[in-house]
């Protein structure tokens, strides 16, 4: 795709007092810029979006949406985004990170359908409008924008049981960045049919952003049919909260694919995992910090290993980790990963019920002829009983009769790239 002309036809600064810093101001530039693709050329007017977002507005799909730097949707504003809208992250590390933030109280209307999902990209991406995906990146282009956080008053079980927090990926003094508090039920908004790639750019010091990041987000908040291709950090991450969270597909993460903290307390359901070159775990689960406890379910999953990966583990379960983990399908790893039970606490959670595994099937690696082979209990002092692993049956790829539906992933880019051909 080769930009032809650049015109600026408006500019509109607002300047907001409170929780944005000086370099947060928020700026609107709008461009209008013409592309040609396979020799079709094609009007496509972009928008530049930083700092505050303070009355509704709606982004539509006949514009390119440019985040610059962070975007906030503030307490009781309402971002709209119509089905086949592409908003583009801005490269810059720190405070320069680009991000789309929905600060509690504020809610997102982003709706998308299975022929005009929409997309969160970086701006480097020559995807333009009206297409589903460009062609200079791939799922190993990582790190050029940062992603998607949405924030909610829902519980969080936090250390020292305070009620509320600092998400990870924002500065301590971007109060935009506090999630937490007692409404089970609260409402962050509509998150549908939403493919997110190329993000986790970092923040501080180990310190990278996830693709999504749902912080107290709370139970009557819709997030279904989303994709995250190609972060840095974890593919999605639950910090705390009540949400539901359906058809989730993430392919190679940097880190962890579905990363679950804080006592999150809602169902997880058809998810997909594809790990990538350089991916850690398919599943990294800790349980509650302070004295609220919250079980999480979590269902009907496929995860597919990668052999080139340095890691590439099944899963984690760590701290305390409390939950439910039904009909799993693992396929394409190493010998060498593990589920693993990583302390005394887990362990003994697992002994009493409040962590359970069932209807576990694994194709078996290479090597390994048993399946308990890959349970993996690093806990100094407790023996998980009945046998950890038990619930698990080794079986021939294809043979399998627990996972996930596929068949509902044909709209994302990773179906569109073949990474669903298995």
């Amino acid at each position: 795709m080769r930009k032809l002309t650049l015109a600026v036809i408006g500019l509109l600064s607002i300047t907001l007092t409170g929780c944005f810093k000086d370099d947060d101001t928020p700026i609107v530039i709008e461009e209008t810029t013409i592309y040609q693709n396979s020799g079709n050329e094609e009007t496509c007017p972009t928008i530049i979006k930083a700092g505050g977002i303070a009355i509704d507005e709606t982004w539509t799909s006949d514009n390119i949406y440019i985040l610059d730097r962070k975007v906030v949707v503030q307490e009781d504003v309402t971002l709209t985004i119509e089905p086949g809208t592409i908003i583009k992250g801005r490269a810059g590390q720190g405070s320069l990170s680009s991000a789309l933030i929905v600060a509690r109280g504020g809610k997102i209307n982003a709706v998308g359908t299975p022929s005009q999902p929409i997309i969160f990209t970086s701006e480097s991406d020559n995807i333009s409008c009206g297409q589903t995906s460009g062609d200079n990146l791939d799922e190993d282009d990582r790190g050029l924008w940062g992603g998607v956080l949405i924030l909610g008053y829902a519980p969080c079980s936090l250390s020292g049981d305070i009620e509320e927090t600092q998400i990870e990926g924002i500065p301590a003094d971007d109060t935009f960045g506090l999630y937490g508090g007692t409404d089970a039920d609260d409402d962050s908004g509509k998150f549908k049919y939403v493919s997110i790639r190329h993000g986790g750019t970092l923040i501080g010091d180990g310190n990278e952003i996830n693709g999504l990041t749902l912080g107290g987000v709370g139970r009557t908040t819709e997030i279904d049919h989303v994709e995250v291709v190609g972060n840095v950090d974890d593919g999605v991450e639950f910090f705390g909260g009540t949400v539901d969270a359906s058809n989730l597909l993430v392919w190679a993460q940097g880190d962890d694919a579905l990363d679950i903290d804080q006592a999150y307390s809602g169902t997880v359901s058809n998810a997909v995992i594809i790990l990538g070159a350089s991916s850690d775990h398919a599943l990294e689960i800790d349980g509650p910090e302070g004295s609220a406890v919250g079980s999480y379910t979590l269902e009907n999953v496929t995860m597919k290993g990668n052999l080139d990966t340095a890691a590439g583990e099944y899963a984690d379960f760590r701290s305390n980790a409390m939950g439910a983990n039904n009909n799993i399908y693992a396929f394409g790893f190493k010998d060498s990963s593990d589920v693993e039970l990583d302390n005394d606490g887990v362990a003994t959670n697992y002994n009493n019920g409040d962590l359970t595994l069932s209807n576990w099937e694994v194709v078996l690696p290479a090597g390994i002829s048993n399946v308990l082979d890959i349970f993996n209990n690093t806990a100094s002092g407790t023996t998980p009983t009945p046998n950890y692993g038990s619930e698990a049956t080794a079986v021939t790829e294809g043979s399998q009769t627990v996972g996930a539906d596929t068949s509902v992933f044909t709209w994302t880019y990773a179906s569109e790239a073949g990474a669903l051909n298995f």
